[in-house]
């Protein structure tokens, strides 16, 4: 973080049900506890699952708005390609975007609306953004849970954030120690995973 003045702005893109919510959430619930001033929105589709959903959230000594201004955004995390080449004009330049590349259409394009892109990364890149792009499905799998794509997802972004990546690992195994303990060591394994994918990429 470049000064006191500094806010740190974070996209997270989706499709619902994959968990673009929680990852906004848990990503404020660490920036609360460093004692940032945080603010966070969201827009959820037309559907709880399949629906396209934004989340924005911004941390800083002080912030105003929980929407990001446009093309302020530090990091898009992109938790379907397509959304995040949707979403990826909203980067300040020199930002970054982390996206999965698991293709999950949105109902625009399964009803025959829009046609999906060929290469959403490869457009990216083309554009000149710096894309870090992985499957993060198939690391899910790999570890027998696909619901920790929303894990893996995170510790791709947690060498980009103003605080310690072991401080939002922390606060994600925390969420699981009380309710599902047995769940801690495999979220431990999985933001790794996110962090290396995130640095072979």
């Amino acid at each position: 973080m470049k000064g006191e003045e500094r806010v740190t702005n974070i996209l997270v893109a989706g499709i619902g049900g994959q968990g673009v919510m929680t990852a906004a959430e848990v990503l404020s619930q660490t920036a609360l506890s460093q004692g940032y001033d945080v603010k966070k929105t969201e827009v959820a589709g037309m559907a709880q699952r399949g629906g396209v959903v934004t989340s924005h959230v911004r941390f800083g000594r002080r912030v105003l708005s929980p929407a990001i201004p446009n093309g302020e955004a530090d990091i898009l995390v992109g938790f379907e390609p397509a959304e995040a080449l949707r979403w990826c004009g909203q980067l300040r330049p020199g930002g970054v975007a982390m996206v999965n590349r698991v293709r999950q259409e949105p109902p625009v394009v399964t009803l025959g609306l829009f046609p999906y892109p060929d290469d959403p990364v490869a457009e990216m890149r083309a554009r000149g953004i710096e894309v870090h792009a992985f499957d993060a499905g198939a690391i899910a799998r790999e570890l027998g849970n696909l619901k920790l794509v929303n894990t893996v997802m995170l510790g791709a972004i947690a060498d980009y954030l103003p605080f310690p990546a072991d401080i939002l690992k922390e606060e994600i195994v925390h969420r699981f120690r009380a309710r599902k303990p047995d769940l801690v060591a495999v979220n431990e394994t999985a933001f790794e995973a996110g962090r290396a994918a995130q640095a072979a990429s």
